[in-house]
């Protein structure tokens, strides 16, 4: 007699927001059917996972894979390999690097049909918030956007502008609430960060240090209060963007006991760097906002574990290295390079704090994503649920190094750090996309998913 499951993994450890626990999982077509601790059946494949871990796939809300456009910098081909081999299976990708920006639904249209062909996990796109392009907000809702981005500063990105004033904020948080989108925002405040920077320049100063003093804690600040009071106002539902210290997340926590419907993101390299790392690597750790000290890391953990961060990205943000190189530490372009090595070291200096921290991090890494982002068929192991989930050596000592990176350029700031966590297997809707070290042969592409509306999520 046929079995209804395709396949069965058995005796590993099975990692949920609520627990750890000893189960088999099983997978019938691309969803998970049971977990239970013994599954009394037979499947096609079966793999024994004594002494690993089943995590959740991985969901990052947060990456720049530059395509169409700039494919010479990543591409979704390349990030969305990354990603997967470091336990990712979805990603949502920015809208600010593609050439054109995707700023309206043809442009939207065409990343999507880009995206279907060439990446290798599920995912999902964001739709840009730029001045003069509200009467487009209606058709990116229509085609699926994730929700909107928008910078508080400027993007770098000379066609992507930034929104640097508060009339234009409100009126584009107004219009997002309206047609129920999430705003994504970049929170730096333009105005004093261009203050310091002629300061800065006046001077003749060059190096790593003093762009640093250019953007101190108080510049993001400054932008958190501005959008957490202008959502207040609007009702609009605000995603706060790669909150650097335990600060912008006090911020927040006050805005969300005022009935704010706001959400922080925190990312791997401000919890494994501080900003000595910007002064001795130089460009590979170079991101905006800045690493912080040290006691500000030290903090930014302590909030992680008190349940003040909602979810991690990755703002994978590459670039090539001719841009990534220059005399003057201002004109090197930022961004960190860390989708693959970044949420296993993570997992790794997790643990070493708090043995516990698994349930903790499968929230923050998945099922908080899913919630956030209305995607009810992702983020945990559970029947019913896309089978998504990533097979985890937590013995699988080992020392990264870039020249194992799949990235466009093999640029990252975690070259030679030890790590205790090894991604042994990816898969997505049941299927291997990475294992054995490598991208699966035949992997399938990936799945374009669109919010689930608010009624229904």
């Amino acid at each position: 007699m046929s079995s209804r499951l395709d396949l069965i993994v058995r005796g590993g450890s099975v990692i949920t927001p609520a627990g750890v626990t000893k189960a088999d999982v099983g997978v019938a077509g691309t969803h998970f059917a049971v977990v239970a601790p013994d599954i009394h059946e037979s499947a096609a494949r079966e793999i024994d996972a004594t002494g690993l871990h089943v995590f959740p796939g991985i969901l990052d809300a947060h990456v720049h894979f530059n395509e169409p456009g700039r494919a010479e910098w990543e591409g979704l081909a390349s990030g969305s390999a990354a990603l997967a081999a470091g336990g990712g299976t979805w990603f949502a990708d920015m809208p600010l690097n593609s050439t054109p920006p995707v700023t309206d639904a043809a442009t939207f249209a065409a990343k999507r049909r880009l995206a279907e062909q060439k990446a290798v996990t599920d995912f999902s796109l964001w739709g840009g918030l730029v001045p003069g392009n509200l009467d487009q907000l209606a058709e990116l809702r229509d085609a699926g956007a994730i929700g909107l981005k928008a910078f508080l500063c400027g993007s770098g990105i000379d066609d992507f502008p930034g929104i640097t004033d508060a009339a234009t904020l409100r009126a584009g948080l107004k219009r997002a609430a309206e047609l129920e989108l999430l705003v994504a925002v970049h929170a730096e405040d333009d105005a004093l960060a261009n203050k310091l920077t002629a300061a800065a320049r006046a001077r003749g100063a060059t190096d790593a240090r003093a762009w640093l003093a250019t953007r101190p804690m108080e510049v993001e600040l400054s932008a958190i209060k501005l959008a957490l009071e202008l959502a207040g106002e609007t009702r609009c539902a605000l995603h706060l963007v790669h909150v650097s210290s335990s600060e912008g997340l006090a911020l927040v926590a006050q805005a969300k006991a005022a009935g704010v419907d706001v959400t922080a993101e925190t990312c791997p390299h401000y919890l494994l760097l501080n900003e000595e790392e910007t002064v001795r690597q130089g460009a590979p750790a170079k991101c905006a906002p800045p690493l912080r000290p040290e006691a500000v890391r030290q903090k930014l953990w302590r909030a992680l574990d008190d349940g003040r961060v909602d979810t991690l990205g990755s703002d994978h943000s590459p670039a090539p290295p001719e841009l990534k190189t220059a005399p003057d530490f201002f004109a090197v372009w930022g961004g960190i390079s860390g989708i693959q090595h970044g949420f296993p070291l993570l997992l790794s200096e997790a643990l070493e704090r708090d043995p516990d921290a698994l349930p903790r991090l499968a929230a923050l890494l998945s099922d908080n994503v899913a919630r956030r982002f209305r995607l009810p068929g992702k983020g945990r192991l559970r029947a019913g649920s896309d089978a998504d989930f990533v097979l985890l050596d937590l013995n699988g000592e080992q020392t990264l190094q870039n020249r194992d990176l799949l990235y466009r350029h093999r640029q990252g700031p975690y070259d030679g750090r030890r790590c205790s966590v090894r991604v042994m297997e990816t898969f997505v809707r049941g299927q291997t996309v990475w294992g054995e070290g490598r991208i699966a042969p035949g992997a399938p592409k990936g799945h374009f998913l669109r919010p689930t509306p608010k009624a229904h999520a």
